[in-house]
């Protein structure tokens, strides 16, 4: 499947150019010219979207899990009737 992507181009003072993809704004990077600036930006969208790969993994595999014991101390309940005095 291919995929299309917008590249913002700003052509540096050093007559570099400066390149940001709109879709995916982590991916910035810059070239000496616009066919090296558009190899460069192939280079950094697959970076981005590799690591928003492993990421989107990482965060949805699904833990491992382990037994808990939870050590419970019953409370001895005293049935004997309680006696209450009332003064009158």
């Amino acid at each position: 499947m291919i995929m299309v992507y917008t590249i913002a181009v700003t052509p540096l003072e050093d007559g570099w150019f400066m390149g940001q993809c709109e879709q995916i704004p982590e991916a910035i990077t810059q070239g000496k010219d616009m066919d090296d600036l558009m190899f460069m930006m192939k280079d950094a969208i697959e970076l981005c979207l590799e690591y928003k790969r492993d990421e989107y993994r990482r965060l949805n595999s699904p833990t491992t899990i382990m037994p808990l014991t939870l050590k419970h101390e019953k409370k001895r309940i005293d049935k004997t009737p309680q006696r209450k005095r009332v003064y009158a």
